[in-house]
């Protein structure tokens, strides 16, 4: 092992020396007081931080890192010590890379990489994570000698839905290969050095902090979080020198395997670092190293299929073809119907097909049997169709209901797309994620503007009136239980939602509905009944069925919750919550920010820093985890005197929920226009500014009883 153990420890001294000097450089050039800090995250030098507890902030800090740095390379004939080294340059690349940002604040503004990850990202990356859209986390560096195999291997992660980040030259070899990139596509270029490395290793430590509630400085756990709950491995093409070895221990020490196109002989690891030098089996041996199960669905349609998709842009010169409720009636629409009216898997489309292109207006009507099928169902399953479109290479598809936009790429086009192909999307899709609800399928477009506006006006409107009436009378009072919501455990093992009528998931996506339809479809899933029974008290929603049921989903971690209160035992947050709620005592109110908003609030803290006060299911009296739409229900923080209590939000939260929230605070105490009561960063985040404007509009949160 002693050639392993050389290359390792020879690329930790390279990096630690390189590091030292760096460290000295930017000392002498801007002064030990000069700040260091990665952009929009609320955990320092995360690898640092979370290894050790220290919280660097100036330049001066990272003498002593350095020197913690240095002792983790033992040189000692050891493969365990072997691998301390590699941390130590993990450790090395995150200073080196810490301090680009302090010669610029946008280091990477000319390269073709993206450099850090911020904590927001990370947060949204947490739903497609613990549901399997994202079953892993590849990270490909080095250049290829045959610029192909690369563009093959990352192309393959992409279709399997794998979120990818690249590393090196391999990034300019797959973008002239034609692979799509962005975070939006899941393949993300970081930067050409080799350090680069580093910020996809700080995105698998802050899932750690952000989701695991790691306590920062316990190493030990830290690497058994991320060897246990982050689905990541490495994979290197073309020639290894010390430093690409050793960043690769430090990958094998967080649990990650590395697998290199080089024969290593004799040096190899078995399951840490494995050598395959056909291109044609990399991915299948990185994902067995891993234990990473792929569930490929094959679709009969002449574009690429996976989740990865999802998030593609389709700009109007790309477009061949639009149907937008901008310009044309449209409307998508699911309905229950008897055995005899569906005529399974058959497809048909009235009217003209997208040939000729330009805007058309579109209908998409998919009825449904099924022994089990319920009428509640018929909206879970319309609200997938925007994911599965999405899933389409070369198809945009925004909204829901009437009001959508569906964009088609002349490269999808051209490659043979028609409609006929998102009714196989739909057909396969829904027999395959519903099958235990639907026994047949059947999927009609229609095109022609005045049948699109018949079915709209006489079918779809009047089946949507009647949803809403219904959830509009489904309240917590109304019904006899609640759900569990137990999908973030694989990330956050301590978490547990609550989900009722009134109080959808944290992360926002999932209704009581929704639960109550994955009960059907996985009767042992994520998604468990609560019996609504043992009320303890009325206000702030605490009941000994919650309690219980809870205690036994968290393993015993969390024993009490309430549902309505900020301050008693409010619900945990796993991390990845739409929003975060936070007293503001001076206001005595509450401030509500969404994890897009990269700005200061009034609490003095950003979104990363009140959030990082909360998640992986810890509680935290005073900060709560949840999702939009739940701002407006009557139930929101209720304990506490509800939505009166909100003082301040980023403007673009406050303009999305205003027409909700204003309706609540009408029915709940008479006030029109609430939310021009309410603060927002274009007129002030500073407290005494807030409190003036919340005097001169005579925001009722002052007049309170206190809040704490």
């Amino acid at each position: 092992m002693s050639v392993l153990t050389d290359l390792i420890y020879g690329g930790s001294h390279a990096v630690a020396g390189l590091t030292e000097g760096a460290v000295k450089d930017a000392i002498a050039k801007h002064g030990a007081d000069a700040k260091v800090a990665f952009p929009d995250t609320a955990y320092f030098l995360p690898t640092i931080y979370a290894a050790t507890g220290v919280k660097v902030k100036t330049l001066g800090d990272l003498t002593a890192c350095v020197e913690v740095q240095k002792s983790l390379i033992s040189d000692k004939e050891d493969l365990g010590e072997a691998l301390n080294a590699g941390l130590a340059t993990a450790v090395g690349a995150e200073i080196i890379e810490a301090l680009k940002y302090v010669e610029s604040s946008e280091p990477y503004a000319n390269d073709s990489g993206i450099g850090f990850v911020p904590d927001p990202i990370i947060r949204s990356l947490g739903v497609p994570l613990v549901t399997g859209d994202i079953p892993g986390v590849a990270v490909v560096l080095g250049k290829a000698e045959n610029p192909a195999d690369a563009v093959n291997v990352v192309k393959d992660y992409q279709s399997k839905g794998i979120l990818t980040f690249l590393v090196g030259d391999v990034i300019e070899q797959c973008a002239e290969g034609g692979v799509k990139m962005g975070l939006e596509l899941r393949v993300v270029p970081l930067g050409h050095d080799v350090t680069a490395v580093t910020h996809v290793v700080t995105v698998a430590i802050r899932a750690a902090l952000i989701f695991g509630a790691t306590e920062p400085g316990k190493l030990a756990d830290l690497l058994a979080y991320t060897k246990e709950r982050v689905p990541a491995f490495v994979n290197t093409f073309g020639p290894i020198d010390s430093v690409v070895v050793s960043a690769g221990a430090g990958a094998i020490a967080l649990g990650f395997p590395v697998v290199v196109d080089v024969d290593l002989g004799e040096n190899q690891v078995p399951g840490a670092l494995e050598s395959v030098t056909d291109h044609a089996m990399t991915v299948k041996k990185s994902l067995e190293l891993r234990n990473i199960k792929i569930k490929v669905k094959e679709m009969p349609i002449p574009v690429a299929f996976a989740a990865a998709f999802e998030g593609e842009i389709i700009r109007r010169n790309d477009m061949h073809t639009e149907f937008s409720s901008h310009a044309n009636p449209t409307c998508e629409l699911v309905s229950a119907a008897a055995s005899a009216e569906v005529d399974d898997h058959k497809i048909t489309v009235v009217g003209p097909d997208i040939d000729a292109g330009g805007e058309l207006a579109l209908a998409t009507c998919v009825k449904v049997y099924g022994a089990k099928m319920q009428p509640d169902f018929e909206s879970v399953i319309e609200r997938k169709i925007h994911a599965w479109f999405n899933y389409m290479e070369g198809v945009m598809h925004t909204g829901q209901r009437n009001l959508i936009r569906i964009r088609v790429s002349n490269d999808a086009f051209e490659k043979g797309l028609r409609l006929n192909h998102f009714g196989e999307v739909l057909y396969n899709m829904i027999m395959d994620e519903f099958d235990t609800v639907v026994d047949k399928c059947e999927v009609t477009f229609y095109t022609e503007r005045d049948k699109v506006q018949e079915i709209l006006d006489t079918k779809a409107m009047p089946t949507y009136n009647a949803r809403d009436d219904r959830l509009a009378s489904l309240t917590d009072e109304s019904v006899d239980e609640f759900y569990t919501c137990i999908l973030c455990q694989s990330f956050a093992p301590s978490h547990c939602c609550v989900v009722t009528p009134e109080r959808l998931g944290l992360c926002g996506a999932v209704s009581w509905l929704d639960a109550k339809a994955t009960k059907e479809l996985t009767p042992t899933g994520p998604c468990q009944p609560i019996p609504k029974e043992g009320c303890t008290d009325e206000r702030t929603g605490a009941y000994t069925a919650v309690n219980e049921m809870v205690e036994k989903m968290t393993q015993g971690a969390v024993s009490q919750v309430t549902l309505y209160s900020l301050i008693e035992d409010p619900m945990t947050s796993c991390g990845c919550f739409e929003c975060i709620c936070g007293v503001e005592p001076a206001s005595n109110g509450v401030v509500v920010v969404n994890r897009e908003y990269k700005g200061m609030t009034p609490t003095g803290m950003t979104f990363g820093e009140l959030a990082s006060m909360t998640g992986g299911g810890v509680q935290t009296p005073g900060f709560m985890g949840h999702g939009r739409h739940f701002i407006s229900s009557k139930k929101f923080i209720s304990a506490e005197g509800g939505i009166e209590r909100i003082v301040w939000m980023p403007k673009e939260l406050k303009d999305d929920v205003a027409e909700r929230l204003n309706k609540t605070a009408k029915e709940l105490y008479g006030i029109e226009n609430f939310t021009d009561m309410v603060c927002d960063e274009t007129i002030a985040t500073d407290t005494e500014a807030v409190l003036e404007f919340l005097t001169e509009k005579g925001h009722p949160a002052l007049e309170m009883d206190p809040i704490m």
